[in-house]
């Protein structure tokens, strides 16, 4: 005997149609055949459940059986409607399940999806990679032109695939849907028409020149800017220029990833330059006035009496171009002491006096503490026992 279907979905025979949507969707929730694999009697609650929501869900079915219960949908008391449970007719099935089940799982269950196939594919996307020069990289490119191969729409059918005078026609199989159900006990799957492939046409008569295709392969052009500030790896996405899409459908997009070469004077990080600068040894003494090349020209870089060898200059807005936001990286100088593999007399001769000037100062005191610190010596040099 079948139960009450306000008894069913746990609500009562007052129920608006949202109290109804929310207390069948709970019990779908916990009923539903994947998280209760071959669980019988899960599966009959939620088939029950669902007739339950279908008669009740509709405004004539639920009024017929307020006044005859079951007997008045199956047949009989005053001669009521005929009703035969059939999931494939709940439109909003599909709305109540989608955003748990992923979307159409429930129409592919039951066979609930009646969209008619519009035959229409969407083009492939491309990828193109282009190695580009350091220069080119921070600065862009205002014009580069590739070619690229790729299918596109046939000129004799226009991209339809049919021959002249002629047009595609609905899939006798499947009727124009693009699938057929197939059935095994209480579920229903649905599966891509084996004639049309999906489509959900056929062409009769194809075009001898694609071969129904609607594409042929060539070699295009495809002209675009390159923003100043890519990097090694950028993806430059260029909208519907993959290949042509079928009978109709979009254009794929081409992607152009770039390679950039490596410079001999920047390192890059980011959107920041770093380079490697050798100094001569007086101009950190007595300090004084750098210049400097940098990707946007020379410039001037005041250093102080005494800087330190491994001191780091940095260049503000001397680095690459954000292609996020507004503005440049800086450039960061790391200085290093430039030593002369050959002089000549006089500089010997310079050289030799300013180092005997240096004899005698604090210099070797300060070496002698630096060896106790490494060796452990104590203040009269000796080494420490261990």
């Amino acid at each position: 005997m079948k139960r009450d279907y306000y008894e069913v979905l746990g609500v009562s025979k007052e129920a608006g149609a949202d109290e109804l949507k929310k207390a069948y969707r709970k019990l779908a929730m916990e009923l539903h055949p994947d998280r209760n694999p071959g669980n019988k009697e899960a599966e009959e609650k939620f088939k029950e459940a669902a007739e339950a929501y279908s008669v009740l869900s509709d405004p004539e079915k639920r009024k017929v059986y307020d006044q005859f219960g079951h007997a008045g949908l199956g047949g009989a008391g005053g001669g009521g409607q005929q009703f035969q449970f059939d999931p494939s007719q709940f439109a909003d099935f599909e709305d109540i399940l989608g955003s748990f089940f992923g979307g159409g799982l429930f129409g592919d269950l039951f066979g609930g999806g009646r969209r008619r196939s519009t035959g229409e594919e969407r083009g492939a996307d491309l990828q193109y990679n282009l190695k580009l020069s350091f220069h080119d990289a921070i600065f862009g490119k205002e014009s580069v032109e590739l070619s690229i191969p790729r299918l596109e729409a046939c000129d004799t059918c226009h991209g339809s695939g049919c021959e002249a005078g002629s047009r595609p026609e609905t899939c006798p199989q499947c009727r124009g849907a693009g699938q057929v159900a197939m059935r095994q006990g209480f579920f229903q799957m649905l599966a891509p028409c084996p004639r049309c492939e999906g489509r959900g046409r056929i062409i009769p008569k194809p075009c001898r020149a694609c071969h129904g295709e609607g594409r042929l392969h060539r070699k295009s052009k495809v002209s675009f800017k390159v923003p100043a500030g890519v990097d090694r790896g950028t993806r430059l996405r260029l909208q519907n220029q993959g290949e042509s899409g079928r009978f109709g459908g979009r254009s794929g997009d081409l992607y152009v990833v770039f390679d950039v070469e490596p410079d001999a004077r920047y390192e890059r990080d980011g959107s920041d330059l770093h380079r490697r600068l050798e100094v001569h040894w007086p101009l950190l003494v007595t300090g004084g006035t750098l210049t400097v090349e940098t990707p946007y020209g020379s410039d001037s870089v005041k250093l102080a009496p005494g800087t330190p060898a491994d001191h780091v200059v940095k260049l503000v807005n001397a680095g690459v171009p954000r292609l996020q936001g507004s503005g440049r990286g800086d450039l960061y100088l790391h200085l290093r002491v430039a030593v002369p593999k050959s002089l000549n007399a006089e500089q010997r001769q310079l050289v030799e006096q300013l180092r005997h000037s240096f004899e005698g100062d604090s210099a070797e005191a300060g070496e002698e503490g630096f060896l106790a610190k490494v060796f452990g010596s104590d203040k009269g040099g000796k080494k420490k026992k261990k």
